[in-house]
């Protein structure tokens, strides 16, 4: 039953809420009931409001009809429009009260103001780790289950982040971009680069307390302890196996992938890991840097010097 106060005021009995309409309260009435009375005929779906409907029914028809006066682009809603205007009056409308940044949208200044906050409600089943944002822990949770779900059209090779697929296109482009300004050498990706500069710094300030070897980056510091502590928080999700490096777990996967980045550049013969590639190289090159110390004769691989010392000079220290 409907509640008139005074003339042409409605009230709502359920909350107090009033209308100048009876059709007013008719249609607010049902976020208390739940009735959805307008159904669209493609889906199914159902809605309190007739207008709600006819804006659903733009996502089966795709009519866009709110059109940007600025550079055409076409929207279903008129609030997607107002969205979209945004970006070309530079109009920043939502305020964050801690540090005064201004943000397009709402959702924008919600996610930011969470960084105020500290809150960190996404948390790693793994490994504990905590993080802000949804997309921040299922980028986190590749680490951990191996996926890979961002593909080179050129050569099959996957990756956990598409940024590390736009720095490996440019193996296949051929360009090199980022350049070391201590000896001019060029690399094809920022974070060779970076490996690289560590061969003109001698300082490794990272010092393993258990086995004494030292390290110029932290992530090569923390990826060492794993070799003494065991942990293998890195698990391949095709069998379950643990490692403990995101490295031996992608050289892991080619095992199921079949997976082959490494070629030779005398024949073509590919291989699944870097230092396959090179044993085989010494094939063409006739490279032998393995040289037996009782003798002098020399070897193109390792395990080929062992086996003759234990043949020829099984009594001299190995």
């Amino acid at each position: 039953m409907f509640h008139k106060k005074a003339k042409n005021v409605f009230i709502c009995p359920q909350c107090g809420k009033s209308f100048t309409q009876k059709i007013g309260l008719q249609r607010h009435m049902r976020i208390h009931t739940g009735e959805r009375p307008f159904t669209c005929p493609q889906c199914g779906k159902s809605f309190a409001c007739k207008r709600n409907l006819m804006d659903h029914i733009r996502t089966h028809t795709g009519e866009k009809p709110f059109t940007c006066d600025q550079c055409g682009k076409s929207f279903a809603y008129k609030t997607g429009l107002n969205r979209h205007t945004r970006i070309h009056t530079g109009e920043k409308p939502f305020m964050c009260p801690q540090c005064g940044r201004g943000f397009a949208l709402s959702g924008a200044i919600r996610r930011h103001i969470k960084i105020h906050s500290g809150e960190k409600p996404f948390t790693c089943g793994h490994c504990g780790k905590s993080f802000t944002y949804k997309e921040n822990l299922t980028e986190h949770m590749r680490i951990h289950t191996g996926e890979r779900p961002y593909a080179c059209t050129e050569c099959g090779k996957r990756f956990t982040h598409v940024s590390s697929l736009k720095e490996h296109l440019h193996t296949h482009s051929a360009e090199r971009l980022f350049n070391c300004e201590q000896c001019s050498k060029a690399f094809l990706s920022s974070s060779m680069l970076k490996r690289h500069l560590q061969v003109h710094v001698q300082e490794k300030p990272y010092l393993c307390s258990l086995c004494g070897k030292s390290f110029a980056r932290l992530d090569g510091f923390k990826e060492h302890q794993k070799i003494h502590s065991g942990a293998r928080t890195h698990v391949c999700f095709e069998c379950g196996n643990g490692f403990i490096s995101t490295s031996h777990l992608k050289t892991h996967q080619r095992i199921h992938t079949g997976e082959k980045p490494y070629m030779c550049s005398h024949c073509d013969k590919r291989f699944s890991r870097s230092g396959s590639l090179k044993a085989h190289e010494r094939i063409h090159t006739g490279e032998k840097p393995y040289h037996c110390t009782e003798c002098g004769k020399s070897f193109n691989q390792s395990n080929q010097l062992l086996s003759h010392r234990k043949k020829h000079h099984p009594m001299s220290p190995q």
